[in-house]
């Protein structure tokens, strides 16, 4: 084997080099595992509600089990709700509301600061629960998901007694009673995006996480009573999607914030038509990262992979379409084959996996099927050469080549590790094809020139664009969508406005 050029070895891995016995033979050589441990966090057998600051039962006790995607084996069971439960929510949300609303805003900073704190002296657990139920790389859920959601309360308890200051002579009100409900990709993180936000204007919550990945959530209760938040700020009900449907339609909801799929967010907003709620709607994308060809090429290369295979692409905001320039397309192929060579697919847990299992087997369907479906419209298929785990739900990282736009993998969102190349020429022409999509959520341009970056951001119909970098979040900078990726914003000072209720 070629020094820098890896094959796979091993289960769900590949040889990132080799060494040299002295005689000019290279020997390949892999990671030693480096799983980590399932001990630091306790999993109940059973989880309740958390309804009024109490962990109470299901109205009909039905449950249902969440599991681990990795190895498909039952982690829990995990209380279903009744629309008698979104009753019982709402109404101790409601009746919280009376007295966190009227608290002052300095009052309320301290709860948040307290959230805070804890979620950073719980990180390890909370890692290690986010990759077990939601199948993301434990160095993922470690390094991103766990920091800025803790990020996150430490910004919006900063906001909390200075709304009147961010909003001088506006007289800002909080609303009252938030239903927020979040999708299974990134739990906690969504969590945070939603709940600090809506605390430090001064509302209560009644939040509904997916169904695939309701355990950090409800480990998130436990963390409400260790920072003695009273009883009912926030309330957490877990069940099917017709349980976060009747969540939103219910009357005594004031706002409403979902993140998830553009065919969910049309069923909430029809729902939601007609009444005085305020609605935020984070939903899918089809981003289009645009690499010229002055680009710092190896830094792009990193950005494009990141791009498309953190959390196993299952990330609204994924460049899943990479429009690279005609002159430099080929070498920039060979390269980014050659990187993908190096991902290691496997184990989530495991601290030097890089991809790890599709959340659920519903999900995995669909991507398998998009990859069928790009290889029989034509476009030429590659995935590296590495052995998935017998068990868990798992796919290659996959690239497309030869891909036009009429394609189908060019045109839907496939949530998985699916990267479609296209070429341009000139920068009209990638202008052209990156809004060429119902979404509008994220973009990527990658270029030394800072006059061009300007010049494409001002064209392109997406809410974030990121120059000579991707999927780089920060509390204090505003996110969300135009068309069919939604609207309104969550984060920064933007992420508190759709929460208050604002004099004119």
């Amino acid at each position: 084997m070629a020094p820098g050029r890896p094959e796979a070895v091993g289960r769900g891995t590949v040889a990132p080099s080799s060494w040299s016995l002295g005689d000019g033979q290279a020997v390949p050589w892999e990671y030693a595992p480096a799983p980590e441990s399932r001990d630091v966090v306790s999993i109940a057998p059973r989880y309740r509600l958390f309804i009024g600051g109490e962990d109470v039962p299901a109205s009909d006790d039905g449950h249902f089990l969440t599991l681990d995607p990795a190895t498909e084996e039952p982690l829990a069971e995990i209380a279903r709700a009744t629309t008698a439960d979104v009753d019982r929510a709402v109404e101790a949300a409601r009746r919280a509301f009376r007295s966190w609303g009227a608290l002052p805003g300095r009052e309320r900073a301290k709860y948040l600061f307290r959230i805070a704190r804890i979620l950073q002296e719980r990180s390890r657990e909370l890692a290690v629960l986010e990759t077990l139920d939601g199948g993301k790389p434990i160095k993922e859920s470690r390094d991103v998901d766990v920091p800025l959601a803790s990020a996150h309360f430490w910004y919006y308890a900063g906001w909390a007694d200075k709304l009147e200051y961010a909003l001088p002579g506006r007289s800002p009100r909080p609303l009252g009673v938030a239903a927020q409900v979040i999708p299974w990709n990134f739990p906690l993180l969504m969590l945070a995006w939603k709940i600090a936000p809506a605390l430090a204007a001064g509302n209560t919550v009644v939040l509904k996480p997916a169904s695939a990945t309701p355990l950090s959530a409800l480990l998130f209760a436990d963390i409400c009573r260790q920072a003695e938040l009273p009883p009912g700020v926030v309330n957490i009900i877990t069940g099917p999607g017709d349980i976060g449907l009747a969540l939103v339609s219910h009357p005594d909801v004031d706002k409403v914030a979902f993140t998830g799929s553009t065919a969910v967010g049309r069923e909430i907003g029809r729902a939601v038509a007609g009444t005085d709620k305020g609605l935020t709607l984070e939903l899918g994308g089809k981003a289009a990262n645009i690499v010229f060809d002055d680009a710092p090429f190896d830094q792009a290369i990193e950005g494009v992979v990141n791009g498309i295979f953190f959390n196993q692409g299952e990330v609204c905001c994924a460049g899943s379409r990479l429009l690279v320039q005609e002159s430099i397309a080929d070498p920039f192929i060979d390269r980014l084959k050659e990187r993908l060579s190096t991902i290691r697919v496997g184990d989530p847990m495991d601290k030097n996996t890089d991809v790890g299992a599709i959340n659920n087997p519903a999900q995995l369907e669909r991507i398998e099927s998009l990859i069928e479906a790009g290889v029989a419209e034509g476009a030429e298929l590659y995935q590296p050469a590495c052995e998935l785990p017998a068990r868990g739900w798992f796919v290659r990282p996959t690239l497309f080549t030869n891909v036009s736009q009429s394609m189908r993998i060019a045109r839907e969102e496939v949530f998985g590790p699916v990267l479609s190349v296209l070429t341009f020429r000139t920068p009209e022409e990638a202008i052209e094809k990156a809004n060429n999509t119902p979404y509008g959520l994220s973009a990527g341009v990658w270029t030394e020139k800072g006059s061009r970056i300007l010049s494409m951001v001002s064209r392109l119909r997406a809410g974030v664009v990121w120059a000579n970098t991707f999927n780089r979040f920060d509390p204090t900078s505003p996110f969300g969508g135009y068309k069919e990726s939604g609207f309104g914003r969550e984060g920064g000072l933007h992420g508190l406005l759709p929460y208050l209720d604002i004099d004119p």
